[in-house]
C-alpha cells in the first residue's frame, strides 16, 4: 500500500503516431521502414522504428536521405494531419473511461498524463496500465506504451524504458520496481532523455560528471540549483519521488499564432507571395477567434531555400503593432499583404512565407479605448461570425479573400506522387458525423 500522500501518474504514449494511425489503413505498411513527411513532402516528421533502425532521424530533408529511401525501399507518406487529430480525439476519448476529467492531462497530440492516486489502493496498476493498453490497441489498433512513477517526470523516464526495452511488454511502473533494478536501468539511461533537459543542459551535465539518470539523481540538489536553475532543481526533486509539476487541466494561454507553409516550388514573383500570405492569414484568424482571442501585433516573414548552397540565405521579417487588438480578418490580411512589399526582393527564390500573431489577449476581458468606435466593432463581429457560419456550412474552400484558394496556385502545397498512398475517402465524414464513434 502506497503512502496516503504520495502521488503516482502515468503517461500513456502512442508508439510512433503518425505512422501507426496510417497502418491502421493500410496493414501493408506493418513491419516495413516507413516514414511521414511534413507539408509539401519536405522532412520526416515521423519514422517507424524500422527507419529508426536505418538512422533516419527525426526532421531530416527527403532529399538528404533519398538513398536509404531507394536503397531500403523505404514506404514514403504525405502527412494527413485531419487523420492524427481524430485518431488522438479517439484515444483520449478512450482513457477518459479509466480515470476522471480532473485526473487527465493531454499533453500533446499522442501523449496523455493520468493521475492514478486514487485507483492505486484498488488496483495492481500494472494491470491497470495492461488493461488500458489493451483497450486502445482492440478499439482503436493503436500500440501504446505506459511509465508509472511518483511524479510526471518518473512517469515520462518510465515510458521511456517501456519503450527501449521490450521485455517490459509496453509497461513500465517504477513505483513497485525493485530499487537496484531501477538503479540499473537508470545508470543505462542518458541524462538528455529527462524530460526538460536539453541539448545545452546536457553538455554542462556533463562537463560536471554527470552522464547517466543515476548520476543526475545522485547529485546535490543545491549544487543543481547553483549551477542550473530552479526548473532543474525542480526536475531532480521529480525523480526523487517528490511531485513538483501538478496536472495541467486548462492549457496554457497561447502566446503567439504562426501559420506558414512551403511553397510547393519556388516562386519569384510579389503577388503569388501576396496570396499565399492572405491564405496564411485566414488559417491563423480561423485558430485566433477559435480561442476568443484578440492580435496585438502582426509579424510577417518570408525565407529562401536554406538547403541551396548555391545560393545566399534569404530570410526577412516585419513587424507592426495594431493601434488597437482585432480579430477581423481584412484588417489582418489587408496589412500582412502590405508588409511583402518591404519582405519581397527581386531573384530571390521563395521557399516559405508566413504570419505570426503575437501579444495576444482574451477578447471577453480586453478593454477598449473610449474613443473606439464600437459600432465598427459589431459590424466587424458580425461580418466575422458570418464568414465562419459560411464556412462551417459549405467548408472553407468556398469563399476567401482574393485568389488565394484558387486552383493551380504555383506556390500551393505539393505532394510527391510516387510516395502517396491511397486514404479511406470515407473516413473523416464518418467520424464527423459521429463525435462519439470509438471504432475506426
Amino acid at each position: 500500500m502506497q503512502a496516503s500522500h504520495q502521488k503516482i501518474y502515468a503517461l500513456v504514449d502512442i508508439n510512433n503516431c503518425y505512422v501507426s494511425c496510417e497502418r491502421i489503413f493500410n496493414p501493408s505498411l506493418n513491419n516495413k521502414p516507413v516514414i511521414v513527411l511534413s507539408n509539401n513532402d519536405g522532412c520526416a516528421v515521423a519514422r517507424s522504428q524500422e527507419a529508426k533502425d536505418l538512422g533516419i532521424k527525426m526532421g531530416v530533408p527527403l532529399f538528404q536521405i533519398k538513398d536509404i529511401v531507394e536503397q531500403h525501399q523505404v514506404q514514403v507518406l504525405s502527412s494527413n494531419y485531419a487523420l492524427y487529430a481524430e485518431m488522438s480525439r479517439r484515444f483520449m476519448k478512450i482513457l477518459s473511461d479509466f480515470v476522471s476529467p480532473k485526473e487527465q492531462e493531454i499533453y500533446s497530440i499522442d501523449e496523455c498524463f493520468l493521475d492514478l492516486t486514487a485507483h492505486s489502493g484498488n488496483y495492481d496498476l500494472t494491470e491497470y496500465a495492461h488493461q488500458i493498453r489493451q483497450r486502445v490497441f482492440s478499439w482503436l489498433g493503436l500500440p501504446v506504451c505506459i511509465g508509472i512513477g511518483r511524479s510526471k517526470t518518473e512517469a515520462k523516464l518510465a515510458n521511456h524504458i517501456a519503450k527501449k526495452n521490450a521485455y517490459f511488454n509496453g509497461v513500465c511502473n517504477l513505483v513497485s520496481m525493485d530499487p537496484c533494478s531501477a538503479e540499473t536501468l537508470h545508470q543505462a539511461i542518458d541524462v538528455g532523455e529527462i524530460w526538460g533537459i536539453g541539448r545545452k543542459h546536457s553538455k554542462k551535465l556533463n562537463s560536471l560528471g554527470i552522464h547517466s539518470v543515476m548520476d543526475f539523481v545522485l547529485a546535490s540538489p543545491l549544487m543543481i540549483r547553483d549551477q542550473f536553475s530552479v526548473v532543474m532543481h525542480r526536475t531532480l526533486l521529480e525523480l526523487h519521488g517528490i511531485a513538483c509539476i501538478e496536472l495541467e487541466h486548462t492549457p496554457p494561454a497561447k502566446k503567439q499564432i504562426i501559420a506558414s507553409r512551403s511553397f510547393g516550388q519556388r516562386i519569384y514573383h510579389i503577388d503569388d507571395l501576396k496570396e499565399a500570405m492572405s491564405l496564411y492569414v485566414m488559417d491563423a484568424i480561423s485558430r485566433l477567434r477559435d480561442d476568443n482571442l484578440l492580435c496585438g501585433c502582426l509579424i510577417g516573414f518570408v525565407q529562401s531555400n536554406p538547403f541551396d548552397s548555391s545560393k545566399p540565405f534569404y530570410n526577412k521579417s516585419l513587424s507592426l503593432a495594431l493601434p488597437e487588438p482585432t480579430d477581423n480578418l481584412l484588417v489582418l490580411s489587408k496589412l500582412a499583404t502590405s508588409m511583402i512589399d518591404g519582405l519581397y526582393a527581386k531573384d530571390i527564390a521563395f521557399k516559405k512565407c508566413g504570419v505570426i500573431l503575437t501579444c495576444l489577449e482574451p477578447k471577453a476581458s480586453h478593454v477598449y479605448d473610449m474613443f473606439t468606435d464600437m459600432k465598427h466593432i459589431e459590424v466587424s463581429d458580425a461580418l466575422m461570425d458570418s464568414l465562419e457560419a459560411i464556412h462551417l456550412k459549405y467548408g472553407k474552400t468556398k469563399i476567401a479573400l482574393g485568389a488565394s484558394l484558387m486552383p493551380n496556385r504555383t506556390w500551393n502545397m505539393s505532394r510527391n506522387e510516387p510516395y502517396r498512398v491511397c486514404r479511406r475517402p470515407t473516413f473523416l465524414r464518418e467520424c464527423s458525423n459521429d463525435k462519439t464513434k470509438i471504432y475506426p
